[in-house]
């Protein structure tokens, strides 16, 4: 999976969940996927619980998540130390 194919899998829309980052397609949200994955679930848990996501949807809402949590830090000169 590219970055590019990635980012999207991601998308929010007003319309959905509040506009939270959700899987484009469901009503997914990637908060979901990272609460799975903090309670000790593999990729194949998640992939049980909703099985209309792919393994690359999975990852791709890491990835958001991973690049979200840098873009928020990166502008702030203390984050660089």
């Amino acid at each position: 999976m590219t970055d590019r194919e990635g980012k999207r899998r991601i998308v929010s829309d007003p319309e959905i969940r509040f506009g939270k980052p959700s899987v484009r397609g469901t009503r997914i949200a990637v908060e979901d996927i990272l609460r799975m994955a903090s309670q000790g679930q593999s990729i194949a848990d998640v992939l049980a619980q909703y099985p209309n996501l792919s393994k690359e949807d999975v990852l791709a809402a890491h990835e958001f998540a991973a690049d979200h949590i840098r873009d928020a830090f990166s502008s702030r000169p203390e984050a660089a130390e």
